[in-house]
C-alpha cells in the first residue's frame, strides 16, 4: 500500500487540529493513509481521561508563561507539546490494518520502539502504561481517537525539546516515572529533522506502506 507524508512544520495546536480533520475526511473518502508531522507551539492538551489534579498550577499561570491549554477528544490525560518535540498524527484507515483498536495501539507503540532502536536505544513497552519507554522513563506518548474507523490524534515523540514544562504537570497522569527524550537517551542532540525519516521508515515497516 502507498501512504503519504504531510509535514506541517511548526504550527499552533488548533490550526493543526483543523488540518487533521480535513485530512481525516479525505482518508474517509478513500485517500491514502497519511502521516502528519508537526511541531507545536507550547501547549498542554487535556485528553478525554483528564483529571484536574494533574495540572499542578492554575491555567492562568501556564498562559502567563506562554503555554496554551486546550481540551481535546483524544484518549489519555494531560501532556505537553512544544518546539523540538515531533508530533506524529497518523490519519490511517484502521480497517486496512486489522480493524482492531487494541492492535492499532500496539502497532503505534511498535513504530516508536523501532524509531528508538534506530538511534541505538533499547526501548520497551511498560504495561499497563501506553507509549514507548527506555527503562522507567517515558520517551513517546500516545493518545488517539477513531471516527468511522479512521484515526485521529497520535504520538508525541520527545526529540530535543525543553523537558521543563513536563515538571509543571503530571504527564499522562503518571507521577512516579519521568519523561525523557531521544537527545537525553542518546547523549547527543537528536532534532526533529533527524527523527522524521526514522519515524517514516518505522511506520513503513510496521504497516507495510511505501511513502
Amino acid at each position: 500500500m502507498t501512504g503519504r507524508v504531510l509535514d506541517l512544520g511548526r504550527m499552533g495546536y488548533l490550526p493543526a487540529w483543523e488540518r487533521q480533520k480535513e485530512v481525516h475526511e479525505e482518508v474517509v473518502g478513500g485517500a491514502p493513509d497519511t502521516l502528519i508531522f508537526v511541531e507545536h507551539d507550547p501547549v498542554f492538551t487535556l485528553g478525554a481521561n483528564f483529571h484536574p489534579e494533574n495540572l499542578l498550577e492554575p491555567v492562568e499561570e501556564y498562559e502567563r508563561r506562554g503555554i496554551e491549554v486546550h481540551r481535546t477528544d483524544r484518549g489519555g490525560d494531560v501532556t505537553y507539546h512544544g518546539p523540538g518535540q515531533l508530533v506524529v498524527y497518523p490519519i490511517f484507515d484502521i480497517a486496512r490494518h486489522g480493524r482492531d483498536l487494541h492492535r492499532w495501539m500496539r502497532d503505534l507503540e511498535e513504530t516508536m520502539l523501532e524509531t528508538a532502536r534506530s538511534f541505538g536505544l533499547e526501548p520497551r513497552r511498560f504495561p499497563p502504561h501506553t507509549g514507548a519507554w527506555v527503562g522507567d522513563r517515558k520517551l513517546a506518548s500516545i493518545g488517539i481517537k477513531a471516527r468511522r474507523w479512521v484515526s485521529l490524534h497520535g504520538i508525541a515523540l520527545n526529540c530535543d525539546n525543553d523537558m521543563t514544562p513536563f515538571t509543571w504537570i503530571i504527564p499522562c497522569g503518571i507521577a512516579d516515572h519521568p519523561m525523557t527524550s531521544l537527545s537525553l537517551e542518546a547523549s547527543r542532540p537528536v532534532g526533529t529533522e533527524e527523527a522524521k525519516p526514522a519515524v517514516a521508515q518505522a511506520f513503513a515497516k510496521v504497516f507495510g506502506l511505501e511513502f
